[in-house]
């Protein structure tokens, strides 16, 4: 959408009740917060690496970018080099925590770890219990990013950013400008954080995105890092052109 107050003109005969819920919310919070373009926001980021990986084999965010970071410490640099000042990362509570905390160490000061203790509920246990740890009064939203997408570009998440704070959308998300797929990271406004802690642990964020789809900022972007998704050997050796090397750690 071109401006914050495109979504009153659409009609309501056309849009789920849960999409007018979380609308209804954020245009209140909107209009309490601001007046006039605004870029002094408070938006964390979130980093999840609490998955399985089952199909790489082993943990995505200990793999190697290059001879200084892993995935997981390219993706801190990344945030706090946009801007990001407060960055979480959610893992596994009975995977290599020790291992991602020594590959953080290439991205000093090392951000805060915070753990899922049950990863199997899905990825959306991640992101919560990343929400919980960080929500408190005064937070405007959440930059909620994937381990398996590593290399997205530090311009781009600055426009990601920028955009959060001259709509305060609902969800502000990176599409690629000559085909409009969705990327990463995705912001999510405080008003959808309700609908998120209510979703479906199975469905887990999809179906609160498909709800807000009218209302989300979507930012197109030439950064082809923003939609690479490195989640099996075969995506590590296309690439990077290597294989990826042998298990790291234990999962």
């Amino acid at each position: 959408m071109s401006c914050p107050h495109c979504w009153q003109r659409i009609r309501m005969s056309t849009l789920p009740l849960l999409m007018w819920q979380i609308l209804g919310a954020w245009a209140a919070e909107r209009n309490a917060r601001r007046s006039g373009y605004d870029r002094g926001v408070t938006v964390p980021g979130l980093i999840l690496t609490g998955g399985r990986s089952s199909r790489m084999g082993q943990p995505k965010a200990l793999l190697p970018v290059d001879a200084r970071d892993s995935f997981v410490s390219r993706l801190v640099r990344t945030l706090r080099e946009a801007g990001v000042d407060d960055v979480v990362v959610v893992a596994a509570g009975d995977g290599p925590v020790d291992a991602i905390r020594r590959a953080l160490a290439a991205a000093p000061p090392e951000p805060r770890i915070i753990l899922n203790p049950d990863p199997s509920r899905g990825q959306l246990s991640s992101l919560l219990t990343g929400l919980d740890a960080l929500d408190r009064p005064g937070l405007d939203a959440l930059l909620v990013t994937l381990v398996d997408i590593p290399l997205v570009g530090v311009s781009t998440v600055r426009a990601l950013l920028e955009a959060y704070a001259r709509t305060r959308a609902p969800i502000v998300r990176p599409i690629r400008r000559r085909d409009s797929a969705h990327g990463h990271p995705v912001v999510f406004d405080r008003s959808v954080f309700e609908a998120l802690r209510d979703a479906d642990p199975q469905a887990g964020a999809k179906p609160v995105v498909r709800a807000l789809e009218a209302a989300i900022e979507n930012v197109p972007v030439d950064d082809s890092g923003a939609f690479v998704d490195i989640d099996t050997p075969e995506a590590y050796r296309r690439v990077f052109g290597r294989p990826a090397p042998a298990s790291l750690a234990p999962r």
